[in-house]
């Protein structure tokens, strides 16, 4: 074993000061950054009542929300009469004008069966009492005497009200009970009409004998193939709106590659006059980068709100928004990354007599446009996203369409259908956009 004396000690400790002789920065700093970490965690928890928020949340919605962006409901509703007990469906049901569920049995006696859920969960209307069935018990429920009255204990999934019984069959549906009606919701998983609606004449058939009457069937309408009628059925279909979400989506595309293209061709010229190295005018640098500032500093959704009230709602207060941003996004990147090219190519063609322009042609340009081409790319996947949320407050594009659906409270489905849509454009560019960045850039994607 190496016995090391005290003036060996002091010689290490001069040769390598950093190691022994730490300041408190470099000995305590990373345990600062835990505790004061810990101790904004809990300001925070404070600031914001996060223990009352989450005690106070309506969690139950997030399932119900979640399963209407998976599945529809049918709403029969059963009257009861002198006459018996007759049924009726919403306006636009997603069965049609005039359905006849085989899930809806008329029985002998006049009653009436539904199985909301196969044989687990039933519903059995009478004139004088509605019998439901689910969570393995049967409770009967009378309906004369003005008002509806469960027979026996009331389970936790039924609820009773002054002229009301709600009885919650899970996702399955529920059942509304009143003296004079009962009203069914029945849940089906999938997206109803997503092809044909109902008024369509393919609706409701299976899809063998659709191929079959659109490559051989005789014309279901006259004067147009059964081919052009399927594709105007689904394109113009009332319940889905195929083209004009795809359309909307089309339009949001353009004004997200418009107000791109136009930010970053307005940026160009005025990064090389912000640019301290190209252009020695220091006041005229200070105004070009505070103006690139203000540009981007202003969230792309207050421009949208402005230049709505301009120019009304659609794509050109959209295309604005975005263009306004990018030209302080992209002037700041761009005057950034000429301040920081290599000045030698440059001073050696300016050297030979080479006018302004050619020494910025071949001793700038090929510096800078790899990496102005991937900056503007990545900006341009990122606007594809911007424009969705600006179309929201009336820019136009699949944004105010989604926020249109959302705020009825009743599409959840829809949502669902132009949110995958959404995701699967920005799925793509950005699959796009980082090959050719990495083309440029002449590095291996991963």
């Amino acid at each position: 074993m190496t016995v090391i004396d005290a003036n060996r000690m002091h010689e290490i400790e001069l040769r390598y000061p950093d190691y022994f002789k730490r300041s408190f920065r470099q000995r305590f700093g990373g345990l600062m950054i835990v505790i004061a970490t810990l101790l904004y965690g809990v300001y925070a928890t404070w600031f914001f009542d996060l223990p009352k928020l989450l005690a106070e949340a309506h969690w139950e919605r997030v399932g119900l929300y979640l399963s209407q962006w998976v599945s529809y409901d049918v709403q029969p509703e059963f009257r009861i009469g002198d006459t018996g007990i007759t049924v009726k469906y919403p306006r636009f049901s997603p069965l049609g004008d005039n359905p006849h569920p085989d899930w809806v049995v008329n029985n002998p006696d006049g009653s009436v069966s539904v199985s909301v859920s196969g044989e687990s969960r039933t519903v059995t209307v009478s004139k004088t009492e509605a019998v439901v069935t689910a969570h393995g018990i049967t409770v009967p429920v009378e309906l004369s005497g003005g008002a509806p009255k469960v027979v026996g204990p009331v389970p936790s999934w039924m609820t009773v009200y002054d002229d009301n019984v709600l009885a919650d069959l899970g996702f399955a549906g529920d059942v509304s009970i009143s003296a004079d009606r009962v009203k069914i919701r029945k849940r089906f998983l999938g997206w109803a009409n997503f092809v044909f609606d109902t008024q369509s004449p393919f609706f409701d058939k299976p899809a063998g004998e659709v191929l079959s009457l659109i490559v051989s069937g005789p014309e279901l309408k006259p004067g147009q193939s059964n081919l052009s009628l399927a594709f105007d059925n689904i394109w113009y279909n009332s319940a889905w709106q195929h083209g004009d979400v795809w359309t909307k989506l089309f339009q949001t595309i353009v004004m997200a590659f418009l107000g791109t293209l136009l930010g970053a061709l307005a940026a160009f010229p005025l990064a090389f006059l912000a640019a301290r190295n190209i252009t020695p005018n220091r006041l005229l640098n200070q105004v070009l980068k505070r103006s690139f500032d203000f540009l981007r500093s202003v969230d792309m959704l207050i421009w949208a709100l402005f230049l709505t009230r301009a120019f009304g709602p659609g794509p050109l207060a959209g295309s604005g928004a975005i263009f306004l941003t990018e030209t302080g996004t992209l002037g700041k990147l761009y005057s950034e990354g000429l301040e920081n090219i290599d000045n030698k190519p440059r001073e050696g063609i300016k050297s030979t007599g080479a006018s302004t322009m050619l020494t910025h042609r071949y001793g700038i340009i090929p510096q800078i446009v790899p990496v102005f081409v991937s900056q503007t790319l990545y900006q341009w996947e990122s606007n594809v996203r911007g424009a969705t949320i600006i179309g929201a407050v009336g820019a136009g594009g699949i944004g105010l369409k989604l926020w249109e659906s959302m705020r009825t409270n009743a599409n959840w489905e829809n949502v669902a259908y132009m949110v995958l849509l959404i995701l699967m454009v920005v799925f793509l560019f950005d699959m796009a956009s980082n090959a050719l960045r990495h083309r440029l850039m002449g590095t291996k994607s991963h």
